[in-house]
């Protein structure tokens, strides 16, 4: 008589030793590689991030490229028809929000977004060229190449790191200085003050130096931080092997930065140069 244990068991039934028997002979099947065939498979070369659909620096530097590629585009339009200010401005604002709280990121949606940011910068630079000397641009552009570069530089030595602590006093400065540039349209746009820069415009008192000197020389070193923290950004998603759409953010993120930058040595720049 059978045992009922095994018998009630389908680990013992014949359905399963036929379909251990089919497993065997599958197993039996497959081929087993020769020693020279191990070696040719361990010699082969490991493979590439972009191949693992991870992130890279070489291709977070190519998306970051062709967003600033379409940059350019768009200052070139902003340029030459100044009238795309504000429907550009309305529309940066709404895609640089967009794309900041989506959690994945898209590239249409960035790309557009630098579209935008481009006409808006293009039309800004035309009004700066035709109320200031004609200087004024390209020394806003090279101080602003300059800063990149110099950051960017010093981030890659280890010279600078975006620590927590600094992180932390730049949240706090940040919010501040956004507080005071809407109390500052606020007064500019009710007629408070009628000067070009609003608050920014008032002298320090006991002395002949606008209030927008030392601001705009400390929030240059703070879009310089902001830039740290995207450079940081891009090293943990590589070496932590983010999947390689991130990209995408790094890039969004280093154009909404960089385009900050060149505003706001822009508008220093502009304290130093006669008027037309």
């Amino acid at each position: 008589m059978s045992n009922p244990v095994f018998s009630n068991s389908p680990a013992f039934s014949p359905k399963a030793a036929q379909r251990q028997a089919a497993r065997d002979a599958a197993a039996a099947a497959v081929p087993i590689p020769t020693a020279a065939q191990l070696d040719a498979h361990l010699a082969l070369p490991d493979a590439t991030a972009t191949q693992m659909d991870r992130m890279s620096y070489e291709d977070t530097i190519v998306k970051t490229a062709v967003s600033f590629l379409v940059l350019v585009v768009g200052a070139a339009v902003g340029w030459f028809f100044p009238i795309v200010l504000f429907p550009a401005l309305a529309v940066g604002l709404v895609l640089g929000l967009v794309n900041s709280f989506k959690r994945e990121p898209s590239p249409a949606l960035i790309l557009i977004y630098c579209l935008a940011e481009g006409a808006l910068v293009g039309a800004v630079s035309a009004w700066y060229n035709q109320a200031f000397d004609s200087g004024i641009v390209p020394m806003a552009v090279f101080g602003t190449l300059g800063v990149v570069g110099v950051t960017l530089a010093l981030f890659a030595s280890g010279k600078v790191r975006a620590s927590r602590r600094a992180t932390k006093i730049f949240l706090v400065a940040i919010v501040g200085y956004l507080a005071f540039s809407v109390v500052n349209l606020g007064l500019m746009l009710f007629g408070v003050t009628k000067s070009m820069n609003g608050l920014r415009d008032v002298l320090i008192p006991g002395t002949s130096i606008p209030l927008g000197v030392p601001l705009g020389i400390l929030v240059v070193i703070m879009a310089a931080y902001s830039l740290v923290i995207d450079f940081d950004f891009v090293q943990r998603g590589v070496q932590s092997g983010q999947p390689r759409r991130y990209g995408w953010t790094a890039a969004f993120g280093i154009v909404v930065t960089v385009v900050w930058l060149y505003l706001e040595i822009l508008r220093l720049i502009s304290y130093f140069m006669p008027r037309n």
